[in-house]
């Protein structure tokens, strides 16, 4: 494992260990931030614990024309009981992020530093999210790191059923429109499985990430 100093520098995703961590150390400034997705490496740490650098292997992802939309999932999109935005609330749904209890989860990993990086890399068009609102209400979101072809999703919430599976529906389409090529999901769970999602190998997922062919 490699131990990153000030120098704004990664190793190769290959060097990761069998878990995918590939490094440790290091800051969560912008600049090294946007080094990090465009390397196809990603922070996931606990608050209080050094900045883990991963790069898993396999690697989550969904290409896009693989969505799965329920049918119970499309009645409710015909409904429109939601209103789905982008890019108009970023501080709030990363925060909420933040703040939503998860199962089989004490904590959050989505410190108050990760916050204000994520919120300066919103500021300069980096980072990106999608707000569902109800009523006016902001009751689920998501956000991530646009990387222009690729979209790296970080985390999504929901106070209300379904509201985060709306705001995901919502980026796919959004994402296919404008000729994406992939969403990077990180690491495995079933529940992003239901959508579509499936594990590639993670050389393949670099592939696509650089624009080569696969």
């Amino acid at each position: 494992m490699y131990h990153l100093s000030e120098v704004l520098f990664f190793p190769p995703v290959s060097e990761a260990n069998y878990d995918g961590i590939l490094a440790i150390g290091g800051d969560l400034s912008p600049e090294r931030l946007q080094l990090a997705y465009r390397s196809g490496i990603f922070p996931w740490f606990n608050e209080g614990e050094p900045i883990l650098w991963w790069s898993p292997n396999p690697r989550m992802v969904l290409f896009l024309d693989e969505l799965i939309v329920t049918k119970s999932m499309r009645n409710i999109l015909n409904r429109n009981i939601f209103k789905v935005t982008f890019n108009q609330n970023f501080r709030d749904v990363i925060s909420n992020c933040q703040k939503i209890k998860r199962d089989g989860q004490n904590g959050t990993w989505i410190s108050n530093d990760m916050i204000e990086s994520y919120c300066k890399l919103h500021e300069m068009g980096f980072a990106k999210s999608v707000e569902v609102w109800e009523n006016d209400v902001l009751v689920g979101g998501l956000y991530g790191v646009d990387l222009g072809h690729v979209f790296c999703g970080e985390s999504m919430f929901s106070k209300v059923s379904n509201a985060s599976k709306v705001a995901f529906i919502a980026l796919v389409n959004k994402l296919k429109n404008e000729n994406y090529k992939l969403l990077d999901c990180q690491v495995y769970n079933p529940h992003l499985e239901s959508l579509g999602c499936r594990e590639i190998e993670r050389d393949v997922f670099m592939q696509i990430l650089n624009n080569d062919e696969y």
